[in-house]
């Protein structure tokens, strides 16, 4: 027979993020596919992480992660959501929010499980569910608002059914689920018994009336949801790989057995930097996120309009979906390359968050970039116009 890959080393080829970041560097352009933030690390968060180092907080961690950090991440998610969770056996701490979702899924899944996912997703998302052996069903929002229905949700619900993602707000299309929307998914969980995987890494990231709902804070959803989030977008650590996920106690130490066994833990000295900055950081902190960006995104998504390039203007997260069907290709893959090529600014093709032909007009573009550069950005992109 010969020696060969895993059946499952499919699921998890190289993203198109990570092709698209590799051919930009090629041509020495400027990088706006890859989620990667180059503003300002928080003063607090670095020092907290200088100083556990000297302090020698360099061994392995409990696999659920450092207690002072369990402890403040549990004090901020009830002031923000004013959802309760046990620091003790309630909160993981792992390698990145898709460590903490992987070790979720791991522990919650089994093989041929199904587990829906609205459209256009996040690409992790998937390749996450597959290593897992779960098998993804595709939802498709319906543009620009990004709706769908309760019947939509009906259509996809068969005796396999285990669980359903919610990401808000979600990458790629900035889509904040309203109340009304968060309320039909719960009725619909409920009443199919489903586990809500919920990823709200982005909760941060919000604008204009639009507010960030945790869904584990609507009635009867605490129970049977996975929260997961983590500090790489808010505190610009993406390096870091700082993620955790609140759960109720039955849940919660099979998950950090996974976590264990996967990860052992995540970085002590790092989580302790994350500590300090979830200790220390005010409210006020997290509303000029929100003011910092939708200035960007409004400045980004002008530019986009006046390239030629119409933009479904996101309403939360720090990415922008942008009409390119008047750009020469017949893909999405050869429009944005062909963009890289004209002006030397990266995105990604908008296939990659699709099953099927859907995004094939679009890309997607991150503007989580310091202002001389996206304004560099954005000069370049006008000479598609």
């Amino acid at each position: 027979m010969g020696l060969t890959l895993s059946d499952r080393h499919a699921c998890v080829l190289q993203s198109e993020i990570r092709n698209m970041s590799i051919e930009c560097r090629r041509v020495g352009g400027i990088n706006l596919a890859q989620g990667v933030c180059d503003t300002p690390v928080p003063e607090s968060v670095l020092q907290g992480a200088i100083e556990a180092i000297g302090q020698g907080i360099n061994s392995y961690t409990h696999y659920a992660g450092l207690s002072q950090l369990r402890e403040a991440l549990a004090l901020k998610q009830k002031r923000f959501s004013s959802v309760t969770f046990d620091p003790e056996c309630e909160v993981i701490v792992s390698a990145g929010a898709t460590g903490a979702l992987y070790c979720a899924f791991q522990a919650l899944l089994n093989p041929g499980d199904e587990v829906m996912v609205f459209e256009p997703f996040y690409g992790y998302h998937i390749s996450t569910l597959q290593a897992a052996e779960a098998v993804p069903v595709y939802l498709p929002l319906n543009p620009p608002e990004w709706s769908f229905s309760d019947h939509d949700l009906e259509l996809l619900i068969t005796p396999r059914t285990r669980g359903i993602i919610v990401n808000t707000p979600a990458n790629p299309s900035g889509k904040v689920f309203s109340s009304d929307e968060l309320e039909i998914i719960a009725g619909f969980a409920e009443r199919y018994d489903l586990f809500v995987f919920t990823d709200e890494i982005y909760e941060h990231f919000v604008y204009g009336d639009h507010l960030h709902r945790s869904f584990a804070s609507l009635p009867g959803m605490r129970e049977r949801t996975i929260t997961v989030s983590g500090s790489s977008k808010t505190f610009s650590v993406t390096g870091w790989r700082i993620g955790y996920l609140f759960c109720d106690a039955r849940w919660a130490q099979a998950i950090g057995y996974f976590n264990d066994l996967i990860y052992v833990c995540a970085p002590a000295p790092l989580q302790a930097g994350v500590a300090r900055g979830v200790q220390e950081l005010c409210d006020n902190y997290y509303q000029n996120l929100s003011v910092a960006y939708q200035a960007k995104r409004d400045r980004f998504c002008d530019a986009l309009s006046r390239a030629g390039m119409p933009p479904y203007i996101p309403d939360g997260a720090y990415y922008v979906l942008a009409d390119v069907s008047s750009i020469p290709g017949r893909t999405g893959k050869e429009r944005a390359l062909h963009i890289l090529q004209k002006t030397g600014v990266a995105s990604v093709p908008g296939g990659a968050f699709y099953h099927d032909k859907r995004g094939e007009k679009m890309v997607r573009f991150c503007f989580a970039k310091e202002n001389a550069v996206l304004d560099e950005a954005m000069q370049r992109l006008q000479l598609l116009a």
